[in-house]
Formats: structure tokens, sequence, C-alpha cells
């Protein structure tokens, strides 16, 4: 039962939680945003506490300013395991991915996964191979579910009295779409989602194009977790 307050007053991630609307606007699948946000978890160790923090861009990247912040602070052991567990509003780019896994090779204790809500520019090539090697060199990358959204909304956000369950429900369809381009990107497969953004009504639209490839190579349960594809499928 939803209780009648927000999260706690003596919750000790209180002043570290961001506003609702900065988490609609930031996650919201379907806002093609410029900023980038970043909600993470750090657990170090066999310690069960966790240690809950934002970030946005700035001059630099917000995956950069993570790294730095994060090698540059006193609890920082490199001697002591940590895991770490990232939810960005946007995919790194080729060159965060890069930093990403410089910064993984020189603290080899560390471990990372990876929750995104969108793909940044996925039919930029570069983009689709940085993606590739950062999942190559052990990083977890998934495209933000419903599950995640809740997770981030109880646990990252200062939601009004009595709304702990209820974060937006953006459309599920978009995070399919998401999941099966970067299982595209995966299988180093041409982009075959496309999407469109209508200046004059802010309109943001999607159009899935499907290849022989994509219909012979992808799991036929991704491609019906659209919801826009039914079986049988069949090519030429």
């Amino acid at each position: 039962m939803a209780s009648d307050k927000g999260p706690s007053a003596g919750d000790a991630t209180l002043r570290r939680r961001i506003e609702p609307w900065e988490f609609e606007v930031f996650f919201d699948p379907r806002e093609l945003r410029k900023e980038a946000s970043l909600l993470y978890e750090i657990k170090w160790g066999t310690s069960h506490r966790i240690w809950r923090n934002s970030g946005k861009n700035t001059t630099k990247h917000v995956e950069l300013n993570f790294i730095e912040k994060f090698t540059s602070e006193r609890c920082f052991r490199p001697s002591v395991s940590c895991s770490i567990t990232w939810f960005l509003s946007w995919s790194p780019c080729w060159e965060c991915s890069k930093a990403i896994r410089e910064f993984l090779g020189q603290h080899p204790r560390v471990t990372l996964v990876i929750y995104v809500s969108r793909l940044f520019w996925h039919t930029d090539q570069q983009n689709r191979q940085g993606l590739r090697d950062l999942i190559n060199s052990g990083v977890t990358v998934q495209i933000m579910r419903v599950p995640e959204y809740d997770h981030c909304w109880r646990n990252f956000v200062n939601y009004p009295p009595g709304k702990e369950d209820q974060w937006p429900r953006y459309p599920v369809v978009w995070m399919a779409l998401y999941a099966l381009e970067l299982h595209c990107i995966i299988l180093s497969l041409p982009p075959c989602l496309k999407i469109l953004r209508r200046c004059q009504n802010q309109l943001t639209l999607f159009r899935l194009t499907l290849q022989n490839c994509h219909y012979q190579t992808i799991p036929t349960h991704i491609l019906l977790a659209t919801g826009l594809i039914q079986l049988p499928v069949t090519w030429r």
C-alpha cells in the first residue's frame, strides 16, 4: 500500500535525489533531449551498503565526469573490489566508451553494469563499434525496462507523497525498439530503427526497417517483443 509520505526525511539519499520533472524529461525514451543524466550506485567489497548519487553533462560528458570524480574520492581504494551500476539517459558515445574501457583496464577490481534509456546517435558507426568494444571488454549494457525505471524512481527521485510506485509509464514499445537496435549493434547488423523528429509539433516518430539479415539473425522472441512483428515471419 502506498504511503502518504514521499522519501523519508531521514533517508540518507534525500539530498542527492533528483526531482520528478528531471527524471521525466531526461529518461523519457521518446524525448531526444541533448543533455545527458546519470544515476549511479556503488557497492564496495562485501558490504551491503549502496551509495547512490547522480550527475549531468558539464563541459564534459557525464561519463567522464563520473570517472574523474570517482578516482579522486578519498574512499576510492583500488585494492578493494567495487561494483558500479549506471542508469544513463543516453548510451555512451564512442569516445566515452573508450574512456570507460581505459578506466576499467586501469582498475581491474571494478565492474560496471550500464542501463540506458536511449541509444546515442545509434546509426553512427563509431558509436556502434564503441558499444561493441565496451560489451566485449566485459561491461554489461542493457536498455532500461519497467523494473529499472521503477527502481530509479523509488531510489533516486524525490517523488511526491503517496507516489512511490507512480513513475511515468513510458510506452513499453520504445523500450523494446531500443533493445532490438542494441541487439543489432551487438551482432554487427545494419541499423533497423530510424528516429524522426518533427520540430513543428515536437513529435518524435520511429520507423522500423528490417532487412533479411535482421530476420535471419535476431532471435524471434526479440523481434516479437516490439509488438510490431507477428509470426510467421518470412523473407526472400
